[in-house]
């Protein structure tokens, strides 16, 4: 199994090499995101962002993953995934809502609030709503790798946090400071956030479900056919 440091090199090697794709595939799966942030309200944003950006973000690992199966990193790709992945991106993306909503709530009500108890439930409330969060860091990526279906990736993700917490805790970290380091560019965010997340996610995943290897050839798991049959070689 590989440590996280080698998961982020390997993720930078691998994106910085098939930097034009990504860039492409982050852009077009953005395109949905920058309207719905800027001219809906919030309270339809919570219900636009699952139903209209969640397919598009789930079809960008989609096109990785058939990436790591022998072809080429496409728009085409992603918009396919967009459409066999609708259900469960939708899902997932309406429990994120959920999280989100939940951790303001929260804080709008508590946060304002003096007294001990008022920030203890606030606090408490937080770590409750990120350690959500980090349960489900291998649900699309199980949804794709494994074939589940969402629900049973939902709970397959909470399994292998309880098995790997501080790798998964370390993973999700890693990924939420690049994440922020992007979004301070907004147009790097755009950009590169979702296509490099795909590649992240993917090696993130691919590691603790598959523990006795010990690495990836060029993205493409040594397991594959197109590794066996040398197209990737």
């Amino acid at each position: 199994m590989q440590k996280l440091n080698q998961v982020l090199v390997s993720t930078g090697v691998e994106s910085f090499r098939e930097i034009v794709p990504i860039a492409l595939l982050s852009l077009a799966s953005s395109a949905m995101l920058v309207p719905v942030v800027i001219f809906t309200p919030m309270a339809l944003a919570f219900i636009l962002i699952p139903l209209l950006y969640m397919p598009l973000f789930y079809g960008v690992f989609y096109a990785y993953h058939r990436r790591t199966e022998g072809k080429r990193l496409l728009v085409k790709e992603m918009l396919s995934g967009a459409r066999k992945g609708f259900v469960p991106a939708v899902v997932f993306g309406l429990f994120c809502s959920l999280l989100v909503l939940i951790l303001g709530s929260t804080w709008w009500f508590y946060g304002g609030r003096d007294g001990v108890l008022n920030w203890t439930i606030a606090i408490f409330q937080t770590y409750f709503v990120a350690m959500a969060f980090v349960s489900q860091f291998y649900t699309l990526q199980l949804v794709l790798q494994n074939k589940l279906g969402i629900f049973k990736a939902m709970g397959e993700s909470v399994k292998l946090f309880l098995r790997y917490p501080a790798y998964t805790i370390g993973a999700f970290f890693q990924a939420l400071v690049v994440g922020v380091m992007l979004v301070v560019t907004v147009v790097g965010f755009a950009s590169l956030f979702n296509g490099m997340l795909a590649v992240y996610l993917h090696k993130a995943a691919y590691n603790v479900l598959h523990p006795d290897e010990d690495a990836e050839a060029d993205g493409v798991p040594e397991t594959s056919a197109a590794y066996a049959e040398g197209r990737l070689i």
